[in-house]
């Protein structure tokens, strides 16, 4: 076995398994999932950001199609020594990962933002109710949470009736349903704290 045919093996594997990373995430190809994964409980974090490691499945397919069609190329159609085209292909390589990490960060992941389980709590959440909530009976709210106008089912807290327009804030979130109080009683409360 030839360096060209290493060459040659490298970039057909790297160039392969690029359009397989690519076709399968565009095409949704079918792929086996079997059992079950069951994780400890993991701790709360803080992220800073979209952190990705230069040395992802991306990077390295990119790396193993261009070391292998430039180590290619000069093996077979230059006069380098050896080491010297080893060189040249492996600068390549280099050059093709970054070009791929350089897209990904730049252009994929640019606008990415870490979510933040504080930005959707909902007790606590202000709204206004769409539709009344009748004794015993479930109505709608809408707020506004994360920039977004959104709306959720939401029933008096004490069972009592609420009028439509008044404006409530959740005390409880249950299975999609918010259980909630007028605010203006809600702040009479407090204020005889």
């Amino acid at each position: 076995m030839s360096w060209a045919d290493v060459y040659l093996i490298c970039f057909i594997v790297g160039f392969t398994l690029s359009l397989i990373s690519a076709f399968g995430g565009l095409v949704h190809l079918p792929h086996g999932h079997h059992g079950h994964v069951h994780m400890s409980h993991m701790h709360h974090g803080h992220a800073t950001g979209a952190a990705v490691s230069p040395f992802n499945f991306s990077t390295i397919t990119a790396f193993l199609a261009w070391f292998g069609g430039v180590g290619y190329l000069l093996t077979k159609f230059s006069g380098l020594w050896l080491w010297l085209a080893f060189l040249f292909s492996l600068a390549g390589g280099l050059m093709g990962a970054s070009l791929v990490f350089l897209f990904l960060v730049k252009v994929l992941l640019a606008h990415d933002k870490p979510l933040n389980s504080e930005e959707y709590e909902m007790v606590g959440m202000l709204g206004h109710l769409t539709s009344a909530i009748r004794t015993g009976g479930t109505g709608e709210m809408s707020f506004s949470q994360a920039g977004i106008r959104r709306s959720a089912a939401a029933r008096s807290d004490d069972g009592v009736a609420i009028d439509k327009d008044a404006d409530v804030i959740v005390t409880r979130y249950d299975k999609g349903i918010a259980y909630v109080r007028r605010w203006d009683e809600f702040n009479d409360s407090k204020e005889t704290l």
